[in-house]
């Protein structure tokens, strides 16, 4: 029997030929489908794994900063960012000379979740894949993905191969924009609704997180207007250079060489300004989804408070790396870096980074909180 998701439960059908009603009860079964890769170990859920906040709980020599390939052998060079809350992206877009705003991927080169669908497959550093044919193939094999594709994209969808891949990364899209990925049942969702109240750590953390006399949070982990915005994703989407590090553990391990430039490497960007900056990740489920930046560099939530910081303040003590217990690395990418925003507010005490952290771990949905507790 073959689970397939349907209203977040996992029901395991008798038949032989599987039934799928709707386009997403279709993507439900393609997200965990391990045949999709060339070895067949590999599926979509792997990289983003429901039970882990739809990041990759895997362990590799380099830790859990980059994913494993479906070789067995190949390391990526950024970490898989999570899958919820996603479809909330809004299509990439310039918005004048030094500004860029979503689009799928830490670079923006791929358009709504389809489009971020349609790339592991064929990466091969990835699932592997050498063609969307093979994927078609692979497709093809499964007696109730042709049924369901008939069905839901009329008789004639397999006759092209380059439809018949579209049409299952449309599939994988509709299952990405259900409840399962964005419940907005966290504390703090529960606390807006009026359930339950913060703690003192908590509520100072807020109250913090959303003040731009004290913080510099909000000028990039804000969409919406209001704080108390029911909808939050805690991200604008737009793209930065922090200063972020390399990774050297990673480095050494796949063996990637020259500076990740980040938005530049999306081949709808062209502009000297914009390499080196990433886009903004949303907050939710931060606290369970570590490593952190886009290739994994630290550890720890409080570390990448830390890290911030660091621009804010002439304390010897702060311009150390509490996780390498070193003087922070330079930018991988040294040029275009987001001064004005990076200084904005001043420096923040312990107490103050601890209420930060404090209240990012509220943003965890309901189901993770336990996560919280290892």
């Amino acid at each position: 029997m073959r689970p397939i998701l349907t209203s977040c439960v996992l029901v395991c059908l008798s038949s032989p030929v599987y039934a799928f009603d709707t386009l997403e009860d279709l993507g439900g079964a393609l997200f965990f489908d391990t045949n999709l890769s060339k070895y067949r170990t590999q599926s979509c859920a792997t990289c983003h794994d429901p039970s882990a906040g739809f990041v990759d709980p895997r362990e590799t020599e380099v830790g859990r900063a980059v994913s494993l390939g479906d070789d067995g052998e190949s390391l990526g060079d950024r970490e898989a960012p999570t899958a919820a809350y996603a479809w909330f992206t809004p299509d990439f877009e310039q918005l004048d000379e030094k500004v860029w705003r979503g689009g799928m991927f830490w670079d923006g080169r791929a358009t709504g979740l389809a489009g971020q669908a349609g790339g592991p497959p064929l990466n091969p550093i990835e699932m592997g894949m050498p063609d969307k044919t093979s994927v078609v193939s692979r497709l093809a094999e499964d007696p109730g993905y042709v049924a369901a594709f008939k069905a839901l994209f009329g008789d004639t969808i397999w006759d092209d191969d380059e439809a018949t891949y579209e049409a299952m990364t449309q599939a994988i899209a509709a299952f990405e924009g259900t409840e399962l990925f964005a419940p907005f049942d966290s504390k703090y969702d529960r606390f807006l609704r009026g359930e339950v109240e913060l703690s003192p750590d908590e509520e100072l953390g807020r109250v913090l997180f959303f003040s731009e006399q004290f913080t510099n949070c909000n000028l990039c982990h804000q969409l919406n207007t209001s704080p108390i915005a029911p909808d939050e994703t805690f991200s604008n989407y737009e793209y930065h250079n922090i200063g972020v590090p390399v990774n050297a553990a990673v480095r050494a391990a796949n063996g990637v060489e020259g500076p990740d430039l980040g938005l530049l490497a999306n081949p709808a960007v062209d502009s000297v300004d914009a390499a080196g900056r990433f886009k903004v990740p949303t907050l939710r489920n931060v606290a369970v989804t570590g490593p952190y930046m886009h290739n994994g560099v630290f550890k720890e939530l409080r570390t990448v408070v830390e890290f911030y910081n660091k621009y804010n303040t002439l304390d010897a003590e702060r311009q150390i790396n509490p996780e390498t217990g070193k003087p922070w690395a330079m930018p991988e990418v040294p040029q275009n870096l987001a001064v004005a925003e990076l200084t904005h507010g001043p420096a923040l005490d312990d107490k103050r980074i601890d209420a930060l952290v404090a209240f990012m771990k509220t943003l965890t949905d309901a189901r993770y909180e336990d996560l919280l507790k290892e």
